[in-house]
């Protein structure tokens, strides 16, 4: 399945040399924002300033994806990347673990109570806590395939939207064309009764045994409240200026869906970064090389996809 998936403490942990770059260095601290009983985790990355610069809040993708862009069986660091390039560049940013990933995961909701707005709540609260710092002129989302849903529904509380590698249809849409794509017809006559319903508000009782890792009952509440968001009905939305980024070596996300999102948007400006895939890196490869740039941190991410998003921040 594509997606299937105050107060502060801080932390000072180290200032860091920036090689090679405009912002000599910048300082990463580890903060804590308290929800109710919850506590969610994430890092604080400054450029060395003296005077107000802007922030961006980075919320990563789906799955057990963490504040760097990793997961447990994956490590490319694309995302603590980006925010080194932005401090680098004078533009400060926190990249979290959402709740139930990583160090927040003891905040991880019972399955069975989880839903897509737990997630959408978790980043309006972070932007209420990047604006009580009064070290940040403004504010921009910038959001990862899932988390770039997440952000559209956020986006209204911050300054600037940036979407990378986000769908353009609703989740629902999204596992049909999944599921036609890979399996036969009895497949579809089983899941697709089940998504509509779903689809509907209504939770499917019996679910045959085999599709029990997609559609089981205790994830249907999550499904159910996740497919009533669609991207281009969410975009339509924000007022604040938009920029959507894709790349089209991307073997989760399409093109087609960049241009979706643009086209549903009249604030928005679309930018299609050449050989850029999934994890913001450059292939030349095949398939092959796509993939094995999941697990390679030393592949660096694409100059154009940062250069792109600093110049926007900055505009």
């Amino acid at each position: 399945m594509k997606k299937i998936f105050l107060f502060l403490s801080i932390l000072s942990l180290s200032a860091v040399n920036a090689q090679n770059a405009k912002q000599d260095t910048f300082k990463e601290t580890n903060v804590t924002l308290k929800i109710n009983i919850d506590q969610l985790y994430g890092t604080l990355t400054v450029p060395d300033v003296t005077k107000k610069c802007p922030v961006a809040l980075i919320i990563a993708g789906s799955g057990p994806t963490d504040r760097n862009g990793n997961n447990p069986m994956m490590k490319n660091n694309s995302l603590k990347m980006l925010a080194e390039a932005l401090a680098k560049n004078g533009i400060a940013s926190l990249r979290y673990d959402k709740r139930g990933i990583g160090e927040s995961k003891s905040s991880g909701a019972d399955e069975t109570s989880l839903v897509f707005e737990n997630y959408t709540e978790d980043a309006k609260s972070w932007i209420n806590f990047l604006k009580q710092d009064k070290r940040f002129s403004q504010i921009t989302i910038i959001g990862h395939s899932e988390g770039s849903l997440i952000g559209m529904i956020a986006g209204a509380k911050a300054n600037k939207f940036v979407s990378i590698a986000g769908a353009g249809e609703s989740a629902d849409k999204l596992l049909k064309e999944q599921i036609s794509s890979k399996s036969n017809k009895q497949i579809e006559e089983m899941t697709f009764p089940i998504i509509d319903s779903l689809k509907s508000g209504n939770k499917v009782k019996k679910v045959d045994p085999l599709l029990n890792s997609l559609f089981r009952a205790s994830i249907q509440p999550y499904l159910i409240s996740w497919f009533k968001y669609d991207p281009q009905t969410e975009i339509k939305k924000l007022a604040v200026p938009i920029l959507i980024i894709q790349g089209n070596k991307d073997l989760q996300v399409n093109v087609s869906d960049a241009e979706s999102l643009s086209k549903a948007s009249k604030n928005a400006e679309l930018v299609i970064v050449d050989k850029m895939n999934h994890v913001l890196k450059i292939i030349d490869g095949d398939n092959k090389a796509n993939f094995e740039s999941y697990n390679n941190e030393s592949l660096p991410i694409s100059e154009d996809l940062t250069n792109k998003i600093i110049s926007f921040i900055k505009k």
